[in-house]
């Protein structure tokens, strides 16, 4: 029934493009936060900070072009609900990623380790992953490569949570002063907070999947 409603429905042209307009902007983010946290050079790294404060911003105007399309739209390409959870969770990986970079500004912090840069290379696989997924929401005709996507996002997760939990113990097995423990941890759990919320949009893609297969 689903399949014959679809035949007959008009092409989202409203929110199948912010859908990849925000999926880009995730890449993008990510790749520049990489760069935040591998170099040394303070002055390009509050330039490359200013750049993701402007795509966190990019991320925010999108999320509310979604909330202002679905209050204005009698059909959407699938449940309201799913939409705004997905636009929402999309956009949390922007916020958690953006506090991480602003909070390596803000602390001063210079220690940055491997597992944050280690942690911020899983966000950018993960985001590339859900730019592939979020163009596929397009026609539906690969479900098998948006479940394939979900898969490699909940791995990447649990990969992350190793990485940071191992950071943590180490962290407090070390003779680093209690202020910059408390500094790296947080930038640390942001970063782990974010690859939760890749968790969270995969668990909202298999949600629309189940509807709309």
């Amino acid at each position: 029934m689903n399949n014959f409603f679809k035949v007959f429905s008009p092409k989202d042209k409203k929110f199948q493009p912010l859908f990849e307009q925000c999926g880009g902007n995730l890449v993008r983010l990510s790749e520049t936060l990489l760069l935040t946290l591998s170099t040394t050079d303070l002055e390009l790294r509050k330039s490359h900070i200013k750049e993701i404060e402007r795509m966190e911003h990019t991320g925010e105007q999108i999320r509310t072009k979604v909330f202002l399309s679905l209050s204005k739209s009698l059909i959407t390409p699938f449940s309201r609900e799913d939409i705004h959870s997905l636009i929402s969770a999309l956009y949390a990986i922007a916020d958690y990623m953006h506090t991480a970079a602003i909070n390596v500004d803000l602390y001063q912090v210079t220690e940055l380790n491997k597992p944050m840069i280690k942690m911020a290379q899983l966000l950018i696989e993960m985001c590339r992953d859900l730019e592939i997924a979020l163009k596929e929401l397009r026609t539906f005709k690969n479900t098998t490569l948006i479940s394939d996507v979900c898969l490699r996002i909940y791995k990447g997760e649990g990969q992350a949570d190793a990485v940071c939990h191992q950071a943590l113990a180490f962290l407090f097995q070390s003779d680093i002063s209690p202020i910059e423990l408390i500094k790296q941890k947080e930038i640390l759990q942001l970063l782990e907070m974010a690859t939760d919320k890749c968790d969270d949009v995969a668990n909202v893609l298999e949600s629309i999947l189940v509807k709309n297969s």
